[in-house]
């Protein structure tokens, strides 16, 4: 079996695929390292060979994950790795090695799943926009504060918003103007998503009239799925490419 792991800011996405890397034999997101081996240890039949991974943490917090992997599972873990081009993509940071990895492998995976100009957009604990021309090459992109980020910051900078997650995700059920602080808050920082979203989509029109694909991928994206119905939903883009960037053969 293969272990992917996806370490970003505030949480680590994992999946387990079976050896042939068709099928997921289990999958989820967990907040540290202690939580990742729980919830690996709960796999009835957890049989791991390989594990390959994609990091956005320090070297040494990485380094203490893959050596708590190796440890437990006995499996040598293989890091992702900064690179000026690869499948085609060619990387478009002046320092090619400054660019996250995560949006680096979800370029590789969207480039991969429709080779042309495309536009792939990650909705995590930041929101990023990255720009693919029809020959691979990036024209760069742009990095804006994602739900958490936003709502946190109102959190800790206004003495009076306070709410908990629950009532957060009721205010989303609509998008009229907010009648408690809450509604105001989850709704503002939601629209403020969407005219990123649109403001990206209209760049990319300039760039390539209505020929590119759109991908939409990361833990908020659903929030602006229906403004973008055209684009492509894919929740796990990041492995895409990272099976790319570690092949196991």
């Amino acid at each position: 079996m293969i272990l992917e792991l996806d370490c970003g800011n505030s949480f680590i996405k994992w999946r387990v695929l079976y050896a042939d890397a068709k099928q997921v034999f289990g999958e989820g997101v967990v907040d540290s390292d202690l939580a990742l081996l729980e919830s690996l240890n709960r796999l009835e039949g957890l049989s791991l060979k390989h594990c390959r991974l994609v990091s956005v943490r320090t070297t040494e917090e990485t380094a203490a994950l893959t050596s708590l992997l190796a440890q437990t599972f006995s499996v040598s873990a293989i890091c992702a790795a900064p690179a000026r081009e690869m499948a085609g993509v060619r990387n478009g940071y002046e320092e090619f090695e400054r660019l996250g990895l995560d949006r680096w492998l979800a370029m590789l995976g969207g480039f991969h799943l429709s080779p042309g100009a495309c536009l792939v957009l990650d909705f995590g604990t930041a929101v990023t926009a990255d720009f693919i021309a029809g020959d691979g090459e990036h024209l760069g992109g742009f990095i804006c504060p994602g739900m958490p980020l936003m709502r946190n910051q109102l959190r800790t900078h206004t003495r009076k918003i306070r709410y908990g997650d629950i009532a957060a995700e009721r205010a989303l059920e609509s998008l009229v103007p907010g009648r408690t602080t809450v509604e105001a808050v989850e709704r503002g920082c939601s629209l403020m998503l969407r005219g990123f979203v649109l403001t990206q989509l209209e760049m990319a029109r300039s760039y390539w009239g209505e020929d590119f694909a759109v991908f939409l991928t990361g833990g908020d994206a659903t929030l602006v799925s229906e403004i973008v119905p055209d684009a492509r939903l894919v929740p796990d883009l990041v492995f895409v490419g990272l099976a790319m960037a570690c092949p196991l053969s």
